[in-house]
């Protein structure tokens, strides 16, 4: 048999030996095929072990028919020599065979196949990142937890379902993470599940175990008192629960005797304690940021869109462009954000994509203390840099940005080809370096970063905008397009109005490659001015 030869041909590029999976949806689409070709072999073993019982089930008829008969006269059946012969044969030799056929391992070959592949696998980094990942979208999206475990979301392809299990699982990620709200949603997303009759792999106990903690943790002891009651109805022996029931009367015993000895006014008002919610973090604009990823408080009045237009630009008589001038579109005004449309094409876009690829590696930032490149919980994606000498294509797009623009690109960064991940994102941020980070683009020695181009090179089904919170921009990706925008005044000054970011991806898979062009080369491109805003 060859079924087992498939562990050759199913060997993963070395390019997916890096972790973070979870990172860049673009890698985790190989791990389908992986996944698939395992079913394939996994097929291949059951088919074999089947033919070994067929085999097996073949001989234990025959001999069940032979020794039926033999039973029946033994002296007269074996009185026959052909009839003894064959009895000495099968017992020295025939029953060997089977013993051997019995104790052949038929799994040889998928367990070495599976062995190989699993150290390609996802590992716990990953099954945690795409569960933290959900956890983002539902409070960046306002979700519920019922929404999601139904897969009722926008623009969705393949519709999925999460398991009781599955909401379990999902309740222990923030739980681990003393994240008690999420585990306060999803435990009691599981327990309804449970509750209308879904047949699972965790029970009840071990929900209302952590859902009964969680809900104290937040400060509500009635309902976790509640609860615990309800587990210890199901499982009066839990050593946990009844500790904690113990404690949980305790404290409102003592409670109790607090509010007695307060004033009658103070006693006759009830304190509910109040839920901590989600947890308040370093991003003072979380709130902004959220909705205008949402399509919420974008903050264009009538009288100032009038103002935005669409034109037809011939990159200042740019003879390239004058016969087919480029689709230029206004986006935003202060700060003035341009889309260039079919501005780059699917054969394009696919080369670019098949040239990063292979070199995606989880996307980092500068830590502005150390100027160490560091990867970041609020960066969810893969990036690669390809330079203009390697292929024709990329060379042909920085000099189509170059004659768009009018600025030199000789001194910009590499292009950046970015795939975001489960729930990718890139929280708000600047692209150029503030007075507080003066050596940030020291090693380069062409300046500041003036400005940014962004190609965005796929639709996304839902969510994954580029929104500017600190004005109320949001600018939604479409395919073949590209934005522009100047991070700097003339003068050199930052421009901060330009603090911006990627919203997560709800569904579908967003590929981007931007272009940082930098100060140096551009003294006479555009000229500084005396004002220090303009």
């Amino acid at each position: 048999m060859i079924w087992y030869i498939l562990i050759i041909g199913i060997l993963l590029p070395q390019s997916l030996a890096h972790p973070g999976f979870f990172t860049s949806i673009g890698q985790m689409t190989d791990l389908i095929h992986t996944e698939k070709d395992l079913v394939t072999s996994l097929k291949d073993y059951i088919k074999a072990e089947e033919d070994k019982l067929e085999q097996i089930k073949k001989w234990a008829e025959k001999l069940d028919r032979l020794t039926s008969t033999a039973t029946k006269d033994p002296e007269g059946f074996v009185g026959h020599p052909v009839n003894a012969f064959k009895l000495m044969k099968r017992l020295n030799t025939e029953w060997s065979e089977l013993e051997n056929l019995v104790l052949k391992d038929m799994s040889d070959g998928f367990i070495s196949n599976l062995t190989i592949q699993r150290q390609y696998f996802p590992n716990d980094e990953d099954q945690v990142g795409a569960a933290k990942a959900l956890l983002r979208l539902q409070d960046t999206y306002n979700l519920d937890t019922d929404t999601i475990s139904k897969g009722n979301l926008p623009g969705v392809k393949h519709k999925s379902f999460l398991t009781a299990e599955d909401c379990f699982e999902l309740g222990k990620v923030a739980y681990t993470e003393a994240d008690y709200y999420h585990t306060e949603l999803w435990m009691e997303q599981a327990l309804r599940q449970l509750d209308e009759g879904e047949i699972s792999t965790i029970d009840k106990v071990s929900v209302l175990d952590y859902l009964s903690y969680a809900v104290y943790q937040q400060g509500d002891l009635d309902k976790a008192l509640v609860l615990t009651k309800k587990l210890l109805e199901l499982d009066p022996e839990h050593q946990r629960a009844n500790g904690n029931l113990k404690y949980f009367e305790y404290i409102m015993a003592k409670e109790k005797d607090v509010n007695k000895s307060a004033s009658d006014d103070q006693s006759d008002q009830k304190t509910t304690p109040k839920k901590k919610g989600v947890a308040v973090d370093y991003l003072p604009e979380r709130q902004k940021y959220e909705m205008l990823c949402r399509g919420e408080g974008i903050k264009m009045t009538p009288r100032r869109q009038k103002k935005l237009f669409c034109r037809y630009h011939d990159g200042n008589r740019n003879p390239k462009f004058i016969l087919a001038p480029a689709k230029q579109e206004d986006e935003w005004d202060k700060p003035r954000i341009i889309r260039f449309h079919d501005i780059i094409s699917d054969a394009e876009i696919e080369i670019v994509k098949d040239l990063a690829k292979p070199r995606l590696r989880r996307a980092t930032i500068s830590n502005p203390i150390t100027g160490d490149l560091e990867t970041v919980h609020y960066r969810i994606s893969k990036s690669a840099w390809l330079s203009g000498y390697e292929n024709p294509v990329v060379s042909r797009i920085n000099m189509r940005i170059q004659d768009l623009t009018g600025l030199d690109v000789s001194t910009a960064e590499e292009l950046q080809v970015a795939n975001y991940g489960v729930g990718g994102q890139y929280e708000p941020h600047f692209d150029f370096a503030r007075k507080d980070e003066p050596d940030a683009f020291k090693e380069l020695g062409t300046g500041n970063r003036i400005a940014t181009w962004l190609f965005y090179m796929s639709d996304v089904s839902a969510g994954g905008a580029t929104v500017f919170p600190e004005v109320g921009a949001s600018v939604w990706p479409k395919k073949g397009t590209a934005v522009f925008w100047y991070n700097l005044f003339a003068s050199g000054e930052g421009d901060y109005s330009t603090r911006h970011a990627a919203c997560p991806v709800l569904v579908g898979n967003k590929w981007v490659s931007n272009k940082w062009l930098h100060e140096r080369g551009q003294e006479f491109r555009r000229p500084c001015t005396l004002s220090e805003l303009e």
